[in-house]
């Protein structure tokens, strides 16, 4: 009879084991999988930028022919994120877009008859639109990815998170040299 209890108590104590480590493993993969959806929605909004840009480019064009300097480093960075592979390559191509457009909107004050064309200002509002979009995603995306984390690097979840090969996962980080400020020259050449 003490043996049957004993099984039984055991037994109990392995199922109790393993629906807590269940339960960990499928809380790690939501969160995982979190951070894919989150990535996929800003992926969604990149790509409606990536689409608007060329014909912001075509617009800005006929008015800033001597800004071709800016005009190129768009369409460089375009470049960039059409060609970039792997998470990281592609954040750093985002990046350098985020700030080629930065500095063209910048550059664009210059030109009044430009800021007046209905065209123009259509785009620039949907591209400006797109960025708040995105600035609002990465927010979303990093807090995922932190908790995320967070909890494998937690005890006793790094125990499963190991065991399950559960990776660290980077934020969407700026480059520092992104952060500082674009010059802009107001004087015509």
């Amino acid at each position: 009879m003490a043996f049957v209890i004993f099984v039984g108590v055991l037994v109990l104590l392995l199922a109790i084991l393993a629906g807590y480590i269940i339960t960990i493993y499928n809380g790690l993969v939501s969160l995982r999988n979190n951070i894919d959806r989150a990535w996929s929605n800003i992926d969604v909004l990149l790509k409606q930028r990536f689409d608007e840009l060329p014909k912001l480019i075509k617009v800005c064009e006929g008015y800033m022919q001597h800004e071709q300097k800016t005009l190129e480093a768009v369409i460089k960075a375009r470049s960039m994120v059409q060609n970039a592979r792997g998470a990281q390559e592609k954040l750093e191509a985002q990046n350098m877009l985020t700030d080629t457009l930065r500095s063209l909107f910048m550059v664009v004050e210059r030109y009044p008859d430009l800021k007046a064309d209905a065209v123009f200002r259509n785009l620039g509002s949907r591209i400006s639109e797109i960025e708040d979009q995105i600035a609002d995603r990465r927010e979303f995306f990093n807090d995922a990815v932190n908790l995320y984390n967070i909890r494998i690097e937690q005890f006793p979840d790094v125990l499963i998170a190991r065991a399950f090969n559960f990776v660290r996962r980077s934020l969407w980080k700026i480059d520092p040299a992104h952060r500082q400020d674009v010059e802009v020259n107001f004087q015509h050449t």
